[in-house]
């Protein structure tokens, strides 16, 4: 099993996407301590060379780096992020649950499977203008 992530952890998320978004601000919001940090990649100002990594790489699947630069993708990015909940909590258990044997590789499938239609998915409306 990998070892958990040094906290904070940077998520780095299709703002555009509404299900992308809607999923990590919930997690944002359920972190009381301030151990994640949203990184919206598909703000104008998001620099993907600053970090070594494209933009396709990044809107290909979801990404979170730790503090000590360890990169994790895809299943293993929100696994990085479940780890920022106390076990007795609904995803802190999913932190456990998702590196089981029989529920890893479905839910690496399940992943690539919503990586491949999230593109079609309804994107987040710009906020009005006055």
């Amino acid at each position: 099993m990998k070892t958990s992530p040094v906290f904070p952890l940077q998520i780095f998320y299709d703002g555009s996407c509404s299900v992308c978004a809607n999923e990590v601000e919930r997690y944002v919001r359920k972190d009381q301590d301030g151990r994640l940090i949203l990184v919206d990649i598909s703000a104008p100002e998001f620099d993907p060379a600053a970090l070594g990594f494209t933009l396709a790489e990044f809107m290909y699947q979801m990404h979170a780096i730790d503090r000590n630069g360890r990169v994790f993708r895809g299943i293993d990015a929100f696994w990085a992020i479940w780890q920022a909940f106390p076990a007795s909590t609904f995803l802190g258990l999913c932190g456990t649950i998702i590196k089981l044997p029989v529920v890893n590789p479905a839910a690496r499938l399940c992943y690539r499977a919503f990586a491949g239609i999230r593109g079609i998915l309804p994107k987040r409306r710009a906020a009005c203008e006055i």
